[in-house]
């Protein structure tokens, strides 16, 4: 099972962990990071680097962000057939309207 990237990080985009990542599984659009399902190897290794605590080993994404597990899918793959690179290294965090900056 791979991690997923939920509603926290909309509008922040926090990008901590995507260093952290040993296969560069993050893609990124506009508002958010995604973790690529395909390419997660379920190490965990991002979700202690992730500042708004956003990232969730599928099966314990809590009820009410259950969608991002297919979204997080969709717009992985959407990046890399868009030929959207990876992220592998921090940027400057978005910190938009929706973010919880913390």
């Amino acid at each position: 099972m791979p991690f997923v990237v939920t509603e926290p990080c909309f509008d922040c985009k926090y990008t901590d962990c995507v260093s952290a990542c040993p296969v560069e599984a993050f893609y990124q659009d506009e508002h958010m990071l995604y973790i690529h399902p395909d390419m997660c190897i379920d190490c965990g290794c991002c979700v202690p680097e992730c500042p708004v605590e956003a990232i969730f080993d599928e099966p314990l994404v809590p009820a009410p962000w259950r969608h991002y597990v297919q979204l997080n899918a969709d717009r992985a793959r959407a990046c890399v057939s868009g030929v959207t690179e990876n992220i592998t290294r921090p940027q400057e965090p978005k910190l938009g309207p929706r973010c919880g900056k913390k």
